[in-house]
């Protein structure tokens, strides 16, 4: 069936966050947790809320240990925050082609504008459902769900595209197809172990996916 819909993941799969979340990581845990968490240690964080990451660590500091986290990252965003190579050029085809895009991420939303802007991504969407918009953060497919509806989508005409498993199994939740991005910072044999339909191997290749189900 024809995809007229794409939904994408924001961090690592649009725009390179990968250094400003480790670093953010381990700025915060370094403070709760002195010399116990280096980068390669804090990898398995990346994808899930913070809700989620520092409650399971320590539940009866997780606001503290969030509003840590957010404020080393809001005051480091601009410096740390880079672009994917093709992901603009990828995102504008997609628009100019009549495509419905979205963006479901697990970030907040003032902190998603921030980094679209910064990107020049910012007018080529037209939902943003970030976590401060839903009850359940992926991989429930509330979020998917939500966007497809602001969107006036199908799941059987979508395809959501992200970086970590929590993206694959939310459009699998939700009933979209998936695609991994083989730039995932925890790599491409880890991301396919989650069997999404495609992988891409650069973001243009999303281009020949949609255009073959066109055919």
């Amino acid at each position: 069936m024809k995809i007229d819909t794409i939904l994408f993941d924001l961090d690592g799969t649009l725009i390179d966050t990968n250094d400003l979340i480790i670093q953010s990581f381990v700025h915060t845990l370094g403070i709760y947790y002195p010399n116990k968490y280096s980068r390669d240690d804090v990898l398995p964080f990346m994808g899930p809320s913070l809700r989620e990451t520092f409650g399971a660590m320590d539940p009866d500091n997780v606001e503290e240990m969030i509003l840590t986290y957010r404020n080393f990252n809001l005051e480091n965003h601009d410096t740390l925050v880079k672009e994917f190579t093709g992901v603009l050029e990828a995102v504008k085809e997609l628009k100019e082609g009549g495509y419905k895009l979205g963006i479901v991420t697990t970030k907040m939303h003032d902190v998603v504008l921030k980094g679209l802007k910064l990107s020049k991504l910012d007018e080529y969407f037209d939902v943003i459902v970030a976590l401060d918009h839903v009850t359940k953060e992926k991989p429930d497919p509330e979020p998917i769900l939500l966007a497809l509806e602001k969107l006036g989508s199908n799941p059987d005409t979508a395809i959501m595209v992200g970086d970590n498993y929590h993206d694959i199994l939310a459009g699998k939740n939700a009933g979209t197809k998936t695609a991994g991005v083989a730039w995932s910072a925890k790599g491409r044999e880890y991301l396919e172990k989650f069997e999404p339909d495609f992988m891409l191997e650069s973001m243009a290749d999303i281009l020949d996916i949609v255009e073959a189900k066109a055919e």
